[in-house]
C-alpha cells in the first residue's frame, strides 16, 4: 500500500529532504545533516513537519468520564487549558499508545495520538465509547501540525508566526482565531514538545500550516529539521517512542512511566492489570545503559549478562549533545539496578556497560 504524504511533502521535496517512510507516511528524515539539525534545536530553533499525527475529538456530556475511562492520567485533576501525558492500554496492561490529551473545556478534549497507530487508535476508541454519551471525531485527515523547537522557540512563533504564545506555560494550550482563506479559522497552539527544549505546537488546516512553513522558512530565523534528529533528541532526555519503549508488551509501568497512571482513579481501562503489577512487581523494566565503548548499540540487540542474554536494545545511539554511546533497553529486573554491569552484542563483539538513568542530557523546559 502507498503510504500517506502529509500537506508540506511536496515542500520537503523541493529543499532537498531525504525522504523515507515512517509510521505509513513519507515523512522527511534530514534536510542537511543529523547533527546540525540537532544543534539547532538544542541551541537555536528548528522546525519539524509532524502533521503525520493524528487527532481525535472528544465532546459531549459524558466526554470527561469517557476520557477517563481509556486514558491512565485523570482528567478531572485539570482545568481547561491544560495537557497531559498518559497512555490507552489493554486489559492486560499492555499499551495501545501514548497520548497527549488536551482540556479544551468542560466535556471538550483533544487528543493527540502517534502517526503508526491512527487506525488502530480509532478503532479501539470507537470500540469502548459504547455505553457513553459523546461526539467521537477522528480529525487526522484535517489537522496538519508544525512543531517549533528551541531556546529560540517563543521568539520565532511570537515575531515570525505573529501568534501571541508567550503567557503558554508548559503543557498548556490555547484556541486562536487566525486569518486563513476567506473565513478564517481556529488554530490551536501548544508548549509541550519532545526534544527535550522549549517548543511549541501550531495545528491547523492543511492550507494555514502550508502558509507557516513558508513564513518560517523564509524568515531564516529557523532550520527545517527532519524525523532523523527528532529521535536522537527525544532519546537524549529518556523520552520513549512507542514501538521501542512502549508496545502492547511493554506496559507503563515496565517503561518507568507510572507517574502517569493514575491507580487512585475510580477506573480505567488495563488498571487491575496495573495494579497486578505493581503489587508482584515487573518481570522486565526499560533502562538506561553507557557503554565505555564509542560503539553504537542500536535496537534489537541483545542485552547480555554473565554471558547470557537478559534483555534487548529498544533505542541506540552516540549522543550528539554529551559524546557518549548509550542506549535504552528493557532488560530482565534482576539486571535493571543503577550500576548493573552488562554487555551489547554489536555484530560479533560485545561492548562492557553500566545501567544508568535513562535521561542522559537534561531538559530544558519553560515552566
Amino acid at each position: 500500500m502507498e503510504n500517506k504524504k502529509t500537506c508540506l511533502y511536496d515542500k520537503h521535496v523541493a529543499q532537498g529532504a531525504l525522504i523515507s517512510p515512517f509510521g505509513g507516511f513519507d515523512m522527511p528524515i534530514q534536510y542537511t545533516d543529523i547533527k546540525d539539525e540537532h544543534n539547532a534545536v538544542r541551541h537555536d530553533c528548528g522546525v519539524f513537519d509532524v502533521s503525520h499525527m493524528g487527532e481525535v475529538t472528544v465532546k459531549g456530556t459524558d466526554a470527561e468520564r469517557y476520557v477517563n475511562h481509556i486514558f491512565t492520567n485523570n482528567v478531572s485533576n485539570i482545568e481547561a487549558g491544560k495537557i497531559l501525558y498518559g497512555m490507552m492500554l489493554y486489559d492486560d496492561g499492555g499499551t495501545v499508545d501514548d497520548l497527549l490529551v488536551y482540556k479544551m473545556g468542560d466535556n471538550d478534549f483533544f487528543i493527540v495520538i502517534n502517526a503508526a497507530n491512527i487506525d488502530k487508535d480509532w478503532e479501539w476508541m470507537q470500540k469502548n465509547a459504547e455505553g457513553f454519551d459523546i461526539d467521537l471525531r477522528n480529525l487526522s485527515d484535517y489537522y496538519g501540525q508544525i512543531a517549533v523547537q528551541g531556546p529560540r522557540s517563543e521568539e520565532v512563533v511570537e515575531q515570525v508566526l505573529g501568534l501571541p504564545c508567550a503567557e503558554l506555560t508548559f503543557y498548556t494550550t490555547k484556541t486562536i482565531d487566525v486569518t486563513c482563506g476567506r473565513d478564517g479559522e481556529k488554530i490551536i497552539v501548544s508548549r509541550t514538545g519532545y526534544t527535550g527544549e522549549d517548543g511549541f505546537e501550531i495545528y491547523g488546516s492543511h492550507d494555514y500550516i502550508r502558509d507557516l512553513w513558508d513564513k518560517l522558512m523564509t524568515s531564516g530565523r529557523c532550520k527545517p529539521c527532519g524525523l532523523g534528529c527528532r529521535d536522537t533528541l527525544r532519546f537524549e532526555v529518556g523520552l520513549p517512542l512507542y514501538g521501542d519503549e512502549l508496545s502492547a508488551e511493554i506496559s507503563p509501568l515496565m517503561a518507568g512511566l507510572g507517574m502517569f497512571c493514575k491507580l487512585d482513579k475510580e477506573e480505567f481501562i488495563g488498571k487491575e492489570a496495573l495494579m497486578k503489577q505493581k503489587a508482584e512487581g515487573v518481570a522486565r523494566k526499560v533502562v538506561g545503559i553507557e557503554l565505555a565503548d564509542k560503539a553504537i548499540p542500536r535496537h534489537g540487540y541483545d542485552v547480555l549478562k554473565d554471558g547470557e542474554k537478559v534483555g534487548e536494545v529498544t533505542t541506540g545511539y552516540h549522543t550528539i549533545s554529551t559524546d557518549k554511546s548509550v542506549c535504552m533497553a528493557l532488560v530482565n529486573a534482576d539486571s535493571a539496578a543503577l550500576g548493573t554491569q552488562l554487555h551489547i552484542q554489536i555484530r560479533k563483539k560485545t561492548f562492557p556497560g553500566v545501567v544508568v538513568k535513562k535521561k542522559f542530557y537534561d531538559k530544558h523546559y519553560k515552566k
